[in-house]
């Protein structure tokens, strides 16, 4: 499966046949909260991230999540990524731990994924 980079909106649909396809009820992505915009589609986090950077997206605003399309509210985003470990950002955990980014998280996501 191919990595997308998602800056216009899909719909939970697709979504969910993409999770079908790799790993049955969820989908990786990893989100710029500068630019507003996803990758999806990887085996690993660290396989988007590297995408996002390559298109010039800075590492400090890449936050790793797992969506749940058959989920909803807050059900639907998990986060956690082994690449939002950043002690250099005050992030010490694999989840997101401040309540703003957390926000922005969804906001894009929300946007993104009708």
């Amino acid at each position: 499966m191919e990595i997308e980079i998602v800056d216009k909106p899909i719909n939970n649909k697709y979504l969910t046949e993409m999770a079908e396809k790799r790993f049955g009820d969820l989908v990786k992505a990893v989100i710029d909260i500068e630019k507003d915009i996803m990758a999806i589609g990887g085996e690993l986090h660290a396989d988007e991230e590297q995408i996002l950077l390559e298109q010039d997206s800075k590492q400090e605003n890449l936050w790793g999540i797992n969506l749940y399309p058959s989920k909803t509210g807050e059900d639907f985003i998990e986060f956690d990524s082994m690449i939002n470990i950043r002690p250099r950002q005050n992030n010490r955990s694999r989840g997101v731990e401040d309540k703003d980014i957390q926000k922005k998280i969804a906001e894009i996501v929300k946007k993104l994924i009708k």
